[in-house]
């Protein structure tokens, strides 16, 4: 894909959501890593429910720490993995009280060490909660960058530093909304909506146009 269509794409995404953002609920930064180490292999409507609960009684690293892993779980059981996901979010707890005097650092290393923090993570974190252009790829962004031909790659890391690389640096900070919003609603995995997209033609998907055709017939 040439430069002036992926700007195109960029423009077009920005129309339609000038002030994208995240889906998960939260208040503050510590809120926010919490409700990201819940979504993995969560949909972020699970996730907002119980958190709902969650920092109703706990929303500080201090609070939920005392909380402690039996009175996490009591608010996430509805989320898979919840019994890990608890233990890593207390021993996070410990570790931002710790080294970090209660706050979120807003250094990847320092998130990437925190118990139940990857690379994508981290991410969403530097992103959303520090305004940092960083774009965390999921399997939504993997699947747009790659159907559309915006950032091919065959692994997770190629993808985001292929969009890194190739994303107007005006588009980054708000590409890793754009984008996953694009894959979970227009571009899905099974049916991805062509007849609705407003990409459409800018898509370099070879089956798009029976897909177009498809949904017209529908």
């Amino acid at each position: 894909m040439n430069a002036q269509n992926r700007r195109a794409i960029y423009e077009r995404l920005r129309a339609a959501l000038p002030v994208p953002t995240t889906e998960l609920k939260y208040r503050s930064p510590f809120e926010l890593l919490v409700a990201v180490i819940l979504s993995a292999q969560a949909t972020d409507k699970s996730v907002n429910l119980a958190t709902a609960t969650l920092f109703a009684a706990a929303d500080t690293p201090q609070a939920m720490a005392d909380l402690g892993v039996t009175g996490v779980k009591q608010h996430i059981r509805r989320i898979g993995l919840f019994n890990t996901k608890a233990e890593n979010i207390v021993k996070t707890c410990h570790l931002l009280l710790k080294q970090h005097g209660g706050e979120v650092p807003r250094e990847r290393g320092a998130l990437e060490a925190l118990p139940g923090v990857g690379r994508k993570t981290a991410n969403v974190v530097l992103n959303t909660a520090f305004g940092e252009p960083t774009i965390a790829v999921d399997t939504h962004i993997f699947r747009v960058g790659n159907r559309t031909g915006l950032a091919p790659g065959k692994t997770v890391r190629q993808v985001e530093d292929r969009l890194l690389k190739v994303t107007p640096p005006q588009f980054r900070r708000d590409a890793h909304h754009w984008l996953i919003l694009h894959g979970r609603y227009t571009c899905l995995a099974r049916r991805p909506r062509c007849g609705q997209c407003a990409l459409a033609d800018l898509c370099e998907w070879p089956d798009r146009a029976m897909a177009v055709a498809m949904a017209v017939r529908a």
